[in-house]
């Protein structure tokens, strides 16, 4: 059964578009054979009629006239007509996709997000949410089956929207940020710590360098003046504190 209606929208409809386009054929043709002849380029209809006693040997003219009017009012009413045929083969053809259920929801868990739906009964909270479906300019092509389905799935996710609220994300956002700043406040005390430390080290490495050279230019020191002491006979004992020890000479020395 399905399978012939299937095969029959299309026929119907081929039949519609040839009706459709023979009749504007005509109705185009006619027109312009009127007008040629109120124009005199062509005869008009000649139909004269006797009423009574009375001729009317304008009647063809008349009617051609009427009948070019009815023509060009059957064809104003063929748009309504197309989109009567579209939307009745929608309404044959529809399955429920669950991408349009996806898009619909989104949208409606994204305004239950941000606060957009106060009632609390079920029915009031499924009723407002369709309604704000139905009004939203992306949505208004879709069925309202699916605008139901996502309303009630709104519905029932409406404790994790509003867990997961703008509101209550800004402000986790917010304390991330503020913790973040914390960080990098005290990262940027740590690494001058270090740079402290390092000048520190570094000074106290330059120090140790200066007081090594110091007691070699002493050691040296000691040596060259220990041999000179040697040479002119005095003799050279270290006393703690590295104090050399002379005897005194007399007088006669």
């Amino acid at each position: 059964m399905q399978s012939r209606r299937m095969s029959y929208v299309p026929i119907s409809a081929y039949f519609q578009w040839v009706s459709a386009g023979i009749l504007l054929v005509v109705t185009i043709a006619a027109f312009a054979a009127t007008i040629a002849g109120f124009l005199g380029f062509l005869p008009m209809l000649t139909l004269p009629l006797q009423f009574g006693e009375v001729i009317y040997p304008q009647a063809g003219a008349a009617i051609q006239v009427g009948a070019i009017v009815l023509l060009v009012a059957i064809c104003s009413t063929l748009p309504s007509g197309f989109r009567v045929s579209r939307l009745e083969n929608s309404h044959r053809d529809f399955s429920m996709c669950m991408s349009d259920v996806a898009e619909a929801y989104q949208f409606c868990h994204a305004a239950d997000r941000e606060g957009v739906f106060n009632l609390g009964t079920e029915y009031d909270a499924v009723k407002e949410r369709i309604m704000y479906l139905r009004s939203h300019p992306d949505l208004r092509e879709l069925e309202p089956e699916i605008l139901e389905a996502a309303a009630e799935m709104s519905y029932a996710s409406r404790e994790l929207a509003e867990i997961y609220s703008d509101e209550n994300v800004s402000r986790a956002r917010g304390f991330l940020k503020h913790r973040e700043e914390e960080i990098a406040l005290f990262e940027d005390k740590i690494d001058r710590a270090l740079s402290v430390s390092r000048e520190l080290r570094r000074q106290k490495e330059a120090v140790e360098v200066e007081e090594a050279a110091m007691e070699n230019r002493l050691h040296a020191l000691e040596e060259e003046f220990g041999g000179l002491l040697g040479e002119l006979g005095f003799s050279r004992t270290r006393t703690p504190g590295n104090v050399i020890s002379m005897p005194h000479a007399t007088a006669a020395e």
